[in-house]
């Protein structure tokens, strides 16, 4: 079992501080803009849509021990300097110098998908250390199996394309371009990952240009006191907000995905966090993981960060609130983290990690509802994401044959929280579902539909998010479709009286005698041209008793096109009437109110199992 004593970097002995309120303010908007012109930079700059569009990076800012200081508002990652410290000491490495890794069993998965590559670089000042910048990008191939690196067909990881150590990619301001070639090499399209390559590096210099202006400004010291305070506040935060909702005892929450695409599942994710009264001392909150299934057969492992709970749990307490930042006060106010070798959390290499995002997107489901159970606020679950990647060739203008690659994420219904409703065709945080004009320019393809998914939210007082639907028209001479849809068996549950959320599917030419329904978890599914793919992403969960909506509000769901007449009338008890609604029909439907209990998936239970 693997034990977790100091996730992130550990906390330092407190030392009298050196900025004042506002300098620690200042200080703060200053690296969270550093931290923002980076990510605008490689937006901008970078060349495949996964990046650029997607929106699929990271960037982030460490003190000169490693330790974060800020970062993307991205739950899902963990200590990201600890896999370059241990083959480069932090004392040797010089100005100038870049390191680069995407081993994810290698850095204990703090990259957790072979595509994601990670750059990180020291900052200097006056020849003293101050500080480390990193970023990293989301790589559309990078060799293995099949074009786009990532495949419900893979069992490891070397199926899932190169793996790079911890590298010295800059030695002092001179590159290692072999490494580089090599990399770009082992890449279906190479063009693509030479520019992507090129922004990222470009992002990090510029993040270290702009870390030694602020150190220019304020000076090394003030700037490492003002970080220090930033982390201890974050922390502090964080632990009063676990002891706010965490009794004393031990809470417990199972949640599941549906299958690994090998034949396998559903597979369970159970977490229990522990709060333990220490005489004399701070109270302890130990959060295990170990009870969580073997790990799959397919790649839908999670090699999740020790780091990685206490981020998650750190973002939400945070709240979204623009004063605070992500740092490591999050994954620092766990005080251990336990992990089970052989789980899906903690698998064996070389276990195949490419659909980790299904699992990961119910890890932080499953968080939610240990807040639940706990009693705290959180929302309802959410679905995951849902990826289509179209792989095939189709005819330029001039005739000939060229190879494409489509990696489509489309956006799910997000879960109702305890006083708003879910929110609507999300893909994941800040990340964006693409724009039609852009798939149409790049693709051989035509967008028929794209809109919400009519019913897929969960019903409740506040109703769940609902999903997506797409159609493809396919204008490739031949294409193989991979699709990664989770939640069908075990949708998004609702709490507190909602509702489940609704499931996605991926069906060919619907409503045709051609029509095929594919697997929500496959690969090798065939498309040609004049195809139409019908992909539909599911709902959130639903928050609350749905006869408890206000009638006003399921009419405006009906005529928006979130919800249908027949289920305003089957879930909400609301008789729909043309354009308004039939009170008296709507009393005597709401006269009687069914039974609900805690949760919901497909059934009311009091608790997820």
């Amino acid at each position: 079992m693997l034990r977790s004593t100091e996730p992130a970097g550990a906390m330092t002995a407190p030392q009298p501080p050196l900025c004042d309120s506002v300098t620690v303010e200042i200080v703060r908007g200053a690296i969270r803009a550093t931290q923002a012109e980076m990510e605008a930079l490689l937006e901008r700059t970078a060349i495949s849509a996964f990046i650029r569009e997607k929106k699929d990076f990271y960037t982030g800012l460490f003190d000169a021990d490693g330790v974060m200081a800020v970062g993307s508002n991205v739950p899902i990652f963990g200590d990201m300097t600890s896999p370059v410290f241990q083959h480069f000491p932090p004392d040797t490495m010089r100005e100038g110098d870049l390191y680069w890794y995407n081993d994810c069993y290698g850095s204990r998965g703090a990259v957790s998908h072979s595509n994601d590559q990670v750059l990180l670089a020291p900052v200097f000042h006056e020849g003293r250390r101050c500080a480390f910048v990193m970023c990293w990008a989301h790589f559309a191939d990078i060799g293995g199996l099949r074009a786009g690196s990532i495949s419900p067909d893979t069992t490891d990881i070397f199926q899932e394309g190169i793996m790079i150590p911890p590298t010295k990619l800059i030695d002092a301001g001179r590159t290692n371009e072999a490494a580089l070639a090599i990399f770009h090499r082992n890449s279906r399209f190479p063009s693509q990952s030479l520019g992507d390559m090129r922004a990222l590096m470009a992002s990090n210099a510029l993040g270290v240009k702009r870390v030694q202006e602020i150190l220019a400004r304020f000076g090394a010291d003030m700037v490492a006191d003002a970080l220090r305070q930033l982390l201890a506040r974050t922390r502090q935060l964080v632990r009063t907000k676990l002891a706010e909702t965490f009794p004393y005892g031990t809470h417990r929450f199972t949640d599941a995905i549906d299958a690994d695409g090998h034949g396998h599942g559903p597979f369970r994710i159970r977490f229990a966090l522990t709060r333990e009264a220490v005489p004399g001392g701070e109270d302890r909150f130990i959060f295990d993981a170990t009870e969580s299934d073997d790990q799959a057969y397919g790649p839908v492992n999670f090699l999740m960060n020790p780091g990685v709970p206490g981020m998650a749990l750190g973002l939400y307490y945070l709240g979204g609130d623009p004063g605070q930042v992500c740092n490591a006060g999050g994954p620092q106010s766990i005080d251990e983290v336990r992990l089970r070798e052989g789980s899906l959390l903690w698998p064996h290499y070389p276990a195949p990690l490419g659909m980790r995002g299904l699992t990961m997107m119910r890890v932080l489901a499953a968080l939610n509802g240990l807040i639940n159970v706990a009693g705290g606020g959180a929302p309802a679950a959410h679905s995951a994401y849902v990826i289509a990647l179209i792989r095939g060739t189709f005819r330029t203008e001039e005739g000939a044959l060229e190879r494409f690659l489509l990696a489509d994420g489309i956006g799910v219904g997000y879960g109702a929280r305890p006083n708003a409703d879910g929110i609507d065709a999300v893909y994941f945080v800040a990340q964006e579902n693409y724009p039609v004009e852009f798939l149409e320019a790049g693709y051989p393809v035509r967008l028929r539909t794209y809109g919400i998914a009519r019913d897929s939210g969960g019903a409740g007082r506040y109703r769940g998010g609902c999903g997506i639907v797409r159609e493809y028209e396919v204008l490739a001479e031949e294409a193989v479709l991979a699709v990664r849809i989770d939640s069908v068996k075990n949708p998004p549950w609702g709490m507190a009286g909602g509702m489940c959320g609704g499931v996605g599917r991926a069906v060919v030419n619907p409503g045709t005698p051609q029509e095929r329904v594919y697997e929500p978890l496959s690969d090798g599914n065939p498309l040609k041209r004049g195809d139409i793919l019908r992909i539909q992403t599911g709902g959130g969960g639903g928050h609350g008793h749905p006869y408890d909506r206000p009638e006003a509000q399921v009419l405006e769901d009906v005529l928006g096109g979130f919800v249908s007449a027949e289920a305003a009338r089957r879930h909400y008890g609301v008789v729909i009437a043309g354009r308004s609604v039939d009170e008296a029909a709507t009393r005597r439907l709401r006269a009687d109110r069914p039974e609900v209990r805690s949760f919901h998936r497909n059934e009311y239970v009091d608790v997820i199992s």
